[in-house]
Formats: C-alpha cells, structure tokens, sequence
C-alpha cells in the first residue's frame, strides 16, 4: 500500500466511503463509521492496526487472508460491509450521539432493503448508541431487524485492547457457524454465494 502523507488523510475527512453490499447477504459486517485511511482508499478497515481483515480469516469467514482492495471478495462467500455512521473521521469519539441515532434508523432501513440472514455490528458502545440499547453485550441479540438477526462484535481497531485477535476470532467463529450452520467456509459454499447473490453498486 502507498504510503499515505498526512494532508492525504485529512482531505478525506468526511468523505463517504461505498458499501461493498448485495442483497440476501448471510453476513452484513457493520463497522461504526470510516476512518481516514478507508476514506483516502476506498477501501474498509483499511488502517494497518486495524485486525478485521486477520480475524475474518482466522475465524474461517474467509478461506485465505484478504487484503483492504480486495473487499469485493467478500460477496462471494455472502459476506458485506456497511457502516452505522457513513462519514469519515479520525476517531470515532468524533461523531455525535445524534450521529449514531440517525445512523441507527438508516442502517435498519438498509437492512430491511438488503435482507442479510445476520447483521453483525462491529463494536457493542455504537450499536448501544446506535440502537438504544444500554445493556447490549457481544453476542447475538434479541433484537431482530424484519427476518434479519442481530450480533454484536468486538470492534477490531488495535486500540481496543481488551480483546486479542486470537479472542476476537473465537467470537466471529461462533457468528460464522450460526450464519453458515456449519464449519468454515467451502469452495461450495463460495459458488453457491457467488450464483445467489446480486451485487449491488453499495449505497
């Protein structure tokens, strides 16, 4: 990856960043909003700290490491990646708690359109926020979105130092078999994914 100067970054602060979405995904990954370096690239969780991209593999979501660019990827094994908040900053203690409401209502309208068997939101303090629920904890929720599930995730970002890679991949390895209602990912599965699902332009 080209070394990003930090003029580079700033310029993408605010900027949108496109979904990488299709409908009756098994698995619509949810991050809390784009960092600087997602908006510069176009690319999701695409700050070298960040473990999501590790943990997707080691949890056997994915069957080899994927690289940010090749995020596209993921809508062959029925996998996709939207965000609560769209608008690109820093940190994420940027964003308002109006922010994450209004960010809340969009994504359950997403989801209604889209359809994916679960919607796993990537950090249990925005979907609190997000969802108004105070005594959310990771794992599966009872919360339903029309026919779709939810989880909460341990967000990956490196400053979150609670949870390790190695811990992190076990909880992503429990969504994995709820969603796929088995082991890991096949070369069946991904064609199968691959044949069932539309890819869409991201909203």
């Amino acid at each position: 990856m080209t070394r990003l100067t930090r003029a580079e970054l700033e310029a993408a602060r605010d900027r949108l960043v496109p979904d990488v979405v299709a409908d009756g995904l098994r698995v619509l990954f949810c991050g809390i909003n784009p960092g600087l370096m997602t908006a510069a690239t176009g690319h999701h969780f695409a700050r070298p700290g960040n473990r999501f991209w590790p943990v997707l593999h080691l949890s056997g979501f994915t069957p080899r490491l994927l690289k940010p660019s090749e995020q596209r990827e993921l809508l062959s094994y029925g996998l996709g990646i939207t965000n609560v908040v769209a608008r690109a900053t820093a940190r994420a203690d940027e964003l308002s708690a109006a922010e994450y409401v209004e960010g809340g209502r969009l994504l359950a309208a997403k989801v209604t359109r889209l359809r994916p068997r679960w919607l796993a939101v990537v950090g249990v303090t925005a979907y609190r926020t997000a969802f108004g629920d105070r005594r959310a904890q990771v794992g599966p929720q009872e919360r339903s979105i029309g026919d779709t599930r939810v989880w909460v995730l341990p967000n990956p970002s490196g400053l979150n130092a609670h949870w390790t890679a190695a811990t992190m991949a076990e909880e992503f390895g429990r969504l994995r078999e709820a969603a796929y209602d088995r082991g890991r990912v096949t070369a069946a599965d991904a064609v199968g994914d691959a044949e069932r699902v539309t890819a869409g332009p991201g909203s």
